[in-house]
């Protein structure tokens, strides 16, 4: 504790990919490793329903930076819908259900091209159970007042959807999805194309960004691995450029380095590439995201200011 009963918080820049358990928000899992970690700052990208399991990126200290790009990445799901029955919230949280149908005696292959159907970019309402601002409002505090209000559809894009099992009443699929996509939605849809009702039995987000599901944690094992030995833990963190591996990349020699820094645009040998890329110091040191211009104009956008390790 610092002086005057303040909390002295220890420097702590890195990701970790947990793997959100059942039953907990998504900032209730952030607020835990962040006091097992001590970190002062923190962030986590792309909410779970407390339902939902899986990949929650969490970020602390300059890899906050990098939770914009985060949210806007990519995504991979394991979806169980349960056919039959519709939940108000969509998912097997929803306090009450709302309608239930008959289930239509419907093959694999049956099954696989109703969702094939829905490969491509389209349209998607969300959901009122959802986190969406409506007149400064959350969409979910309405709900649970009983209102509904009219929602602007979203673009959203599918670019993968496999059908791994349909039995009965249940039918399990992953989804490789955009931003924005809402898979309660999505289930919801593809139960009304096929004649019935359904809601998410169970959501388990596989991947984000790229990153992979065998590099997730438990939170078990951070909160053992923390107790042990909290330094090393934290030294093993991802370090944040992990979050862009889909930018190119720019590296400067000692003097450039110190000008981006400083927040300041330099002309470098790149003319005719153009977008964000990561940038880097001779030997490979991080230094942030820059913009290129088509004249190899490259101007600061995310300067990250990370400690230097010691080997």
């Amino acid at each position: 504790m610092a002086r005057g009963g303040r909390r002295r918080y220890d420097t702590v820049d890195g990701l970790l990919l947990l793997n959100k358990p059942p039953g907990m928000t998504s900032n209730r899992a952030l607020q835990t490793v962040r006091r097992l970690l001590n970190a002062k700052k923190a962030g986590h990208t792309g909410s779970l329903d407390p339902s939902a399991t899986g990949m929650l990126p969490l970020c602390f200290g300059e890899a906050t930076k990098v939770c914009a790009y985060l949210l806007n990445a990519d995504k991979t799901y394991r979806v169980t819908a349960r056919l039959g029955s519709a939940t108000s919230t969509g998912d097997a949280d929803g306090s009450e259900t709302i309608a239930t149908a008959e289930v239509p005696d419907l093959s694999f292959n049956e099954w696989n091209e109703i969702l094939q159907g829905f490969l491509g970019e389209s349209m998607q309402i969300p959901p009122m159970y959802s986190a969406l601002k409506k007149d400064g409002k959350r969409l979910y505090e309405l709900a649970r007042q009983g209102e509904t209000v009219e929602r602007e559809p979203r673009p959203i894009r599918i670019d993968q959807i496999q059908l791994l099992e349909a039995t009965g009443t249940r039918i399990v699929f992953r989804v490789a999805c955009s931003k924005g996509t809402y898979v309660r939605t999505l289930v919801e849809d593809l139960a009304f194309k096929a004649g019935t009702v359904a809601h998410t039995a169970r959501l388990h987000r596989e991947t984000v960004a790229g990153f992979r599901s065998e590099d997730m944690v438990d939170l078990a094992t951070v909160e053992a691995q923390a107790e042990a030995d909290r330094d090393a833990f934290k030294a093993g963190l991802l370090p944040p450029d992990k979050a862009l591996a889909g930018m190119g990349t720019i590296e400067l020699d000692a003097v450039e380095g110190p000008k981006f820094s400083g927040g300041q645009a330099l002309q470098v040998a790149a003319e005719g590439q153009e977008g964000l890329v990561r940038v880097y110091q001779a030997g490979q040191r991080f230094l942030g995201v820059g913009e290129l211009s088509g004249d190899g104009a490259l101007a600061p956008r995310r300067v990250f200011q990370l400690q230097e390790k010691t080997p």
